[in-house]
């Protein structure tokens, strides 16, 4: 009796898996070929569920975002909702998995340099096809912000998220980053004196 598979679940799993490869070898160095060999598929299998590397990649980053929004949720969701507490939910959810996001920065920095780089990729082009995968990750996760503080000033949302991107930013260049924990704290008193909650 041949083997069912779950062709939806085998795309994720696939896709995880490429994540990991995108961060041990970088976006711009691995083939498909090398890929579907680590991935220990062939090369048509990897062609049949992706058309190619950038569209690993670009289904990638939006399977990322819906899983890290819905297991943030998940984790804050007997969190009070005071300003505070919710601000320091979405920081204390960030520094547990700081590594995982410092990861998928790297292969998004990794990505978008490929990408620009390429002599036959036009500005146009570039900004049409991986920046908009970019800016809509940007608005799904300032909305989830958003939703989750239930904040009046959009632009708060938005702060967070780029300082948040900041100390990431910060964790990848500055190995011995001690002042997590300090950063946050001033994040969270900025917040809540904005908000005036």
């Amino acid at each position: 009796m041949p083997k069912i598979v779950d062709r939806e679940q085998y795309r994720k799993q696939l896709l995880t898996e490429s994540f990991e490869l995108f961060a041990e070898i970088g976006y711009g160095k691995i083939t498909m070929r090398q890929l579907a060999q680590k991935l220990r598929i062939s090369t048509g299998t990897l062609y049949h569920y992706f058309p190619s590397k950038e569209a690993i990649f670009l289904q990638l980053v939006e399977e990322l975002a819906q899983r890290d929004i819905s297991n943030f949720l998940i984790q804050a969701e007997s969190v009070p909702p005071d300003i505070r507490s919710r601000v320091g939910a979405i920081l204390e959810f960030t520094q547990e998995n700081r590594d995982y996001f410092a990861k998928q920065l790297t292969i998004w920095m990794d990505y978008y340099q490929q990408q620009a780089g390429e002599e036959d990729v036009s500005k146009e082009s570039l900004s049409r096809n991986s920046i908009t995968i970019f800016e809509q990750l940007d608005r799904e996760t300032i909305a989830a912000i958003n939703n989750y503080l239930q904040v009046d000033n959009y632009t708060i949302c938005e702060f967070i998220s780029t300082f948040i991107n900041g100390l990431l930013l910060c964790q990848l260049y500055q190995p011995n980053f001690k002042s997590w924990d300090a950063q946050a704290e001033m994040l969270v008193e900025a917040v809540v004196l904005m908000s005036n909650k």
